[in-house]
């Protein structure tokens, strides 16, 4: 019997503890350590950042899951990973401390067959002075529980403005190399929308800060999208939607420092300006989870097997080049370790290989560029198509023949305001492939019969249901795993 060890449960992390527990679940070990107790379905945390939905509706206990597929959870925090084992042939293995309340202070060492990283992001809110809602003065919507602040400090706004005060919304991103710009972007909808059913949007100035050189940018190099039988740009799609919603924007920003009510942003021009603000709610940069690594003799090999940024390195290329040279072919297929074949890393915790929008330092040399996004959609069918691997290595393949690489696969956005399935609206965008891909579609980049901007209900609807079927799958409901991903 072989150990499959899945580090995290996010999405890239819940989909491969779910298959491979269907798989081979009855012959293999399958584990999964996670700090959280519970799963969250991050696209929905905007809805809880305005009081649309409740944390209940957006979350579960993984245990009780996992258990209908012969899963073992441990809710822990991976400490380092030991690829050699130890000095006398020991098997590889995980070092982990506990996060259970009821096993707290407890550490073990967990030895597997097959690793799998899917650790996700560190919320890297120390790396803008004053950022975050915890030592902060700023709120966030990555986690429920920060959601759920958000709608406190958004309520409070609202209520103050029905007696009569006005108030300077500010959501984007805090820093000059954050990444998922996709959040924050349906999150300042969101508060236009509960603005304005609650009748005070003429009290409100919202304004809209970002790292991307131009809006629509999202960390994919911009966009051009077919709508309505033609053919346009992100650029043209964001800024309609803002300019019919009567809200301001700035970008190529980085947000340096937050203080009670004010920030201050540098721009690539090298200049640097002040915006004083009400409510503030910015994505923080993602870091790589803090693990490190050791060899059999234990000297530390954290370098060799992570990038700078704390993501794992998988099968990209990371050859330094110039940006111009990248291409397609530079981005990881099977997410494999180049020198531990046994170890695979999935979701936001690998190292992408290149930036996908063109890096930009400003005349201060501080870097203002969007990261590559690689959650949701990538996430899931990157999860799956491992779990898919080590499930035919563990009967006997040889080759890893599933794949998964961005630059093959679409994503879909769809930036939705409010959840009541009459009254909402949507922008929807879906996006093939992710990384352009210039030597099949020269022009663009991109198939556009594939990739296209749309606006309205049907959207809204879209998301509704998304929300509902990718909870149903995600609790192993019947038939979860006839589901798309």
């Amino acid at each position: 019997m072989a150990r499959v060890l899945i580090l995290g449960a996010g999405i890239s992390g819940h989909t491969a503890a779910r298959y491979l527990g269907k798989w081979v679940g009855k012959q293999h070990e399958v584990v999964v350590v996670s700090p959280n107790a519970k799963w969250n379905w991050i696209p929905s945390n905007i809805w809880v950042g305005v009081g649309e939905m409740t944390e209940k509706q957006v979350t579960f206990e993984l245990a009780p899951i996992y258990r209908k597929v012969n899963v073992k959870f441990h809710q822990a925090r991976a400490v380092s990973i030991h690829p050699e084992g130890g000095s006398e042939g020991e098997q590889p293995y995980v070092t982990i401390e506990y996060t259970d309340p009821a096993r707290s202070g407890e550490s073990a060492a967990i030895t597997y067959d097959y690793l799998i990283n899917a650790t996700g992001p560190k919320l890297n809110f120390g790396a803008t002075p004053g950022l975050g809602p915890d030592g902060g003065y700023t709120t966030s919507v990555c986690t429920p529980e920060h959601a759920l602040h958000a709608n406190e400090a958004l309520q409070a706004a609202i209520a103050a403005m029905k007696q009569g005060e006005t108030k300077t919304f500010v959501v984007g991103t805090g820093h000059g190399m954050c990444t998922c710009q996709g959040a924050a972007f349906e999150y300042i909808y969101n508060i236009d929308h509960a603005l304005r059913q609650n009748g005070v949007r003429d009290k409100a100035r919202l304004l809209w800060i970002s790292n991307e050189y131009e809006l629509g940018d999202f960390g994919m190099g911009g966009v051009h999208i077919k709508r309505g039988g033609y053919i346009t740009n992100g650029k043209v799609f964001a800024e309609s939607l803002m300019v019919e919603r009567g809200m301001e924007w700035v970008v190529r920003a980085a947000v340096k420092k937050v203080e009670p009510g004010k920030l201050t942003y540098e721009l690539l021009d090298g200049s640097e300006h002040e915006v004083e603000f009400d409510f503030a709610m910015l994505i923080p940069p993602f870091a790589g989870q803090p693990m490190q690594a050791f060899d059999a003799a234990g000297n530390d090999m954290t370098g060799e097997l992570f990038a700078p940024n704390g993501f794992m390195k998988v099968d990209g290329d990371y050859t330094p080049k110039p940006y111009e040279d990248w291409s397609k072919h530079d981005w990881p297929r099977t997410y494999q370790n180049p020198k531990y074949k046994n170890m695979f890393a999935i979701g936001i915790a690998f190292a992408p290989p290149h930036l996908i929008s063109k890096p930009m330092t400003s005349a201060n040399g501080t870097p203002i560029n969007p990261a590559p996004p690689r959650t949701g959609m990538p996430s899931a069918a990157i999860g799956k198509a491992v779990a898919a691997n080590i499930r035919d290595l563990l009967n006997g393949a040889t080759e890893l023949t599933h794949t998964a690489s961005m630059a093959e696969m679409g994503a879909a956005c769809v930036a939705s305001t409010g959840s009541d399935i009459l009254k909402g609206t949507a922008a929807t965008m879906t996006v093939f492939p992710v990384v352009p891909d210039y030597e099949t579609y020269p022009e663009y980049g991109r198939d556009l019969n594939l990739t296209f901007g749309e606006i309205g209900l049907a959207g809204h609807w879209m998301k509704y249901i998304l929300h509902h079927v990718f909870m149903y799958q995600a609790k192993l409901r019947p038939g979860w795993s006839i589901l798309p991903d």
